[in-house]
């Protein structure tokens, strides 16, 4: 019987052959917190009596969802993570350097490794070939710790995807219809294989996006083949030596598969107040819209703010509309100033973010008014999720923002 990708990865960290529904000790290769979940980490690192982490330089600590510090609480739980990377040699990702999940994936994951963070979009990095998967607090701090993980090996849907996107599609349009069409709830603890022309044709901001928004299905993990754009990238963020070839073989087991035509995915947006009450663009009727924020780890990459940028260009925001832009790393923000990108935000009269989470979490720079109403490229829409129990969130791609950033309401041309 062959094995998913999910399966054949885990094997190689357990030492032997493993099925879906096995549970199994498995190595590590990576470990990483933020800000929010890192200090609680921490705590329970140090009730385990450790006094070295199993794999320091590639232990990374995350200080990016109150990036910069909008108060004196964050800023104390801040010296937490500095001060417990000076003392035990972990890697530090401070103020301005960007989303971790972003962070992750530019410099510190490789295909089929395994990487285990404190926080649910952790299998952004499944874009890459690697298990990645979020786990709580103090199932990192075990791993920090001992370089090891127990997990249930995950039964795998085949999401397969054929054929080429319509004009302004984008693979956010895919995912929203996905999750749509599954709900929520629909891959709870499955890992999802993406593949089909389609998936192979991508670009990897695009693979990226995907991988990231598994989790938003219940996923467990997000996975895809690593390719010759994979080494590609990998190329590019100096680890090419670090590229393996990995893929699923031909009689694996899926507990589902799902067909998508590309060509069938039209705009599509997810509506207040869950990821799953998606409509497409054409059945809102216009809805206006206080504030569009494009950025984040879902759609903050140099891809995604050049999509918007093209549409921007020469153009303003809406007198009614706030908009925010915010680069998902540094290394993105620079390539957007060398491109001019920034420029043409600012001409269209954009609020330019500092790389972190920022809006995307609630924490400050975007919080919502009492039913005003964001349209965002972040990946979840819950409510409160932006600093406000009574504020509306609607998701969307980086083209339908850049759009309703100018028309003012939800919108696709």
């Amino acid at each position: 019987m062959g094995q998913t990708l999910a399966e054949k990865i885990i094997s190689e960290h357990a030492g032997h052959n493993v099925k879906a529904g096995e549970l199994v000790i498995a190595n590590v290769d990576v470990c990483a917190v933020q800000d929010g979940t890192g200090p609680l980490t921490v705590q329970e690192f140090k009730k385990l009596g450790k006094d070295k982490l199993n794999n320091p330089e590639r232990t990374i600590l995350f200080i990016d969802h109150a990036s910069p510090s909008p108060r004196k609480e964050l800023s104390n739980t801040h010296t937490v993570l500095r001060e417990f990377a000076k003392e035990y040699g972990a890697v530090l990702s401070d103020v301005g350097a960007g989303v971790c999940h972003q962070r992750l994936i530019e410099s510190y994951v490789n295909p089929c490794e395994i990487l285990v963070g404190a926080d649910s979009h952790t299998c952004t990095s499944g874009a890459l070939g690697a298990f990645a998967t979020g786990m709580g607090s103090t199932d990192i701090a075990v791993a920090m710790a001992l370089g090891k993980t127990w997990l249930k090996v995950p039964q795998t849907y085949k999401i397969e995807v054929c054929g080429k996107f319509n004009k302004g599609i984008c693979s956010k349009d895919l995912m929203l219809h996905l999750i749509g069409l599954i709900g929520a709830d629909g891959a709870t603890y499955k890992a999802l294989e993406f593949c089909g022309d389609t998936i192979e044709n991508m670009e990897m901001s695009e693979r990226f996006t995907l991988a990231n928004m598994a989790v938003e299905a219940g996923a467990k993990a997000g996975l895809f083949v690593a390719d010759e754009k994979t080494k590609q990238y990998l190329k590019a963020h100096g680890r090419e030596d670090k590229f393996r070839f990995i893929k699923p073989d031909s009689d694996a087991v899926y507990e589902r598969i799902i067909k998508i035509k590309a060509e069938d995915i039209k705009h599509t947006v997810s509506c207040p107040h869950t990821v799953d009450n998606t409509k497409t663009v054409d059945e809102l009727k216009k809805i206006k819209v206080n504030q569009v924020f494009i950025g984040t780890c879902t759609n903050g990459r140099i891809e995604d703010l050049r999509i918007a940028a093209d549409i921007l260009k020469g153009k303003k925001a809406h007198p009614d509309v706030r908009l925010l832009i915010c680069p998902a790393s540094k290394e993105v923000y620079l390539k957007a100033l060398e491109e001019g990108l920034i420029k043409i935000f600012v001409d269209a009269n954009a609020a330019i973010l500092p790389p972190g989470c920022g809006p995307c979490v609630g924490v400050h720079a975007g919080t919502l008014a009492d039913g005003e109403v964001c349209l965002a490229t972040q990946n979840r829409n819950f409510q409160g999720r932006m600093g406000n129990t009574k504020g509306f969130i609607y998701l969307a791609s980086p083209y339908v923002a850049a759009y309703t950033a100018v028309n003012g309401y939800i919108s696709a041309e």
